[in-house]
């Protein structure tokens, strides 16, 4: 070997040296890491509810794309319309990769809403993405008499919510304020189910259900039997399960009260986000992202949530981020405006 091949073979190899201490502190690949590890998907709904078991069916299939497999628990976290799970994701759970959120659409504008909740900022989470896209719609007991949305305007019901900055709060609010409708919402119930007994009770008399979660439990015998009726669909089109149910558009149309809704009808486009602390290390949210777009496009996964009654509709992280941004552009008379519903009391 000359003297000028042996310069180029000590430069390769101080090339290579460099590289691998310019490679993962940790000294681990993301198969090293998440191989024998638990991943905690954070539920921010009760078990049995919707959220919940579109959360456990989406685990079962989400850890087989993960390098190293890890095993999958659920933890549901519950509270304040979802803002206790979100806030846990930011600052309580482990920010290396082994923890997930399934989190509510309400908590991508709260925090814009009211400072009480700044312990999450959906602007320091990394995305995902979101399993599909949700659509609110009014209920009420029968046995009240109100049965079309315009009784809704002639006699005063009782609505359940699940905590005071929820849409099962907001919405009725938004059409006490602008529609004139004579609901009182009572908040505080710790989820769905609690809110049904309350309804079957006769403590309160509605509330604001998603679609989807009128296709299982307590409702669908409700809904066949006539005792619960759907009154309102929260959209501006009446979603394919209910065509002949009214939207908002029959009794909306001032630009301005329509650019106030659209608020908190915009998170609806991303109805269930999945996100992950903003520390997560850029190789493993990488493969997290990755595992998320071949769970989504996996037929057997699509299968078993068409099978559930839950047929995905998903978007990807960069979209959530897009609803984010939007949400935090609009102009400050309507924060201010939507700010008011927030702190107002019905």
């Amino acid at each position: 070997m000359n003297y000028r091949s042996a310069l180029c073979a000590v430069a390769a190899l101080v090339s290579i040296a460099a590289t691998a201490v310019a490679g993962p502190v940790s000294g681990q690949s993301v198969e090293d890491f998440y191989h024998d590890k638990t991943l905690t998907l954070v539920v921010s709904a009760d078990a049995g509810t919707p959220t919940d078991i579109i959360a456990r069916q989406f685990a079962r299939f989400f850890v087989k794309y993960i390098p190293g497999q890890p095993r999958a628990v659920v933890m549901n976290v519950v509270g304040a319309g979802g803002m206790v799970a979100a806030a846990s994701l930011e600052s309580r759970q482990p920010d290396d990769g082994t923890a997930i959120g399934f989190l509510q659409r309400n908590n991508l504008y709260i925090p814009l809403l009211d400072p009480r909740q700044n312990r999450f900022d959906p602007r320091q989470v990394r995305w995902l993405g979101s399993l599909n896209k949700v659509d609110y719609c009014l209920v009420a007991m029968t046995r009240t008499g109100v049965t079309t949305a315009g009784d809704l305007s002639k006699k005063k019901i009782y609505v359940g919510a699940t905590g005071f900055s929820n849409e099962d709060r907001t919405l009725p609010a938004l059409l006490n304020q602008y529609l004139g409708t004579k609901m009182r919402v009572v908040p505080g119930y710790t989820g769905r189910g609690e809110v049904y007994l309350a309804m079957q009770r006769g403590e309160v008399d509605g509330w604001a259900s998603t679609v989807d979660g009128l296709q299982e439990g307590p409702p669908v015998q409700m809904l066949a039997n006539g005792k619960l009726k759907v009154l309102l669909d929260f959209g501006w089109q009446s979603p394919p399960e209910f065509p002949n149910v009214p939207n908002l558009s029959t009794y909306i149309t001032d630009p301005n009260v329509k650019a106030l809704f659209n608020l908190f009808l915009l998170p609806f486009q991303a109805g269930r986000p999945i996100a992950v602390p903003k520390n997560v290390p850029q190789d493993r949210l990488d493969a997290l992202r990755a595992a998320f777009a071949k769970t989504i496009a996996d037929p057997d996964f699509i299968a078993a949530m068409k099978s559930a009654g839950y047929p995905i509709d998903p978007v990807d992280g960069g979209a959530v981020e897009q609803i984010v941004n939007k949400l935090y552009a609009t102009p400050a008379p309507q924060i201010e405006s939507a700010r008011k519903l927030i702190f107002s009391p019905d």
